[in-house]
């Protein structure tokens, strides 16, 4: 492997398994703390310390989507979409609540900015071919179609 030449598909593959489970543990994480640890009530109350409109629906809602987002990655499975849900979050909370305190963790943008940065590459990119949602596209894509010809995906 040559430090100038293209990535085979496989290390393409590798790499955004590697990226969809790291993210996905991190946003697990975050959500059952969320959910679990800070309960409905907690994340509702901290939400609206920090501004976020609506925060009585908007914390339990985000607390939610992490957790069921992140295991999505993790599996792979509606990757596109949690990934969205999931940018959707980071770019907010990098906009009302992180942005004035700067650059750097522990408050800053450093930490919201990379998982928004890891999910929109997700959205744009797919599972890759290590995750359910390769498993429900190939099936899908050798399905007979209605006059009994069987569809198959261009490579």
């Amino acid at each position: 492997m040559s430090l100038f030449s293209k990535p085979s598909d496989r290390q393409v593959d590798l790499g955004l398994l590697v990226l969809r489970t790291i993210v996905g543990i991190v946003f697990v994480a975050h959500g059952a703390q969320k959910v679990f640890v800070f309960g409905f009530d907690g994340v509702a109350a901290g939400f609206a310390g920090m501004g976020v409109p609506m925060a009585g629906i908007v914390g339990p809602f985000i607390g939610l989507l992490e957790l069921f987002g992140g295991l999505a990655l993790i599996a792979g499975l509606l990757t596109r979409l949690a990934s969205l849900g999931l940018a959707s979050t980071m770019l907010v909370a990098t906009l009302l609540v992180h942005l004035k305190n700067g650059f750097f963790a522990p408050n800053g943008v450093e930490f919201t900015l990379t998982l928004l940065a890891a999910t929109l590459m997700l959205t744009l990119t797919g599972a890759g071919r290590f995750a359910v949602d390769s498993l429900i596209g190939r099936r899908k894509a050798t399905q007979p179609a209605a006059d009994g010809v069987r569809l198959r995906r261009a490579a």
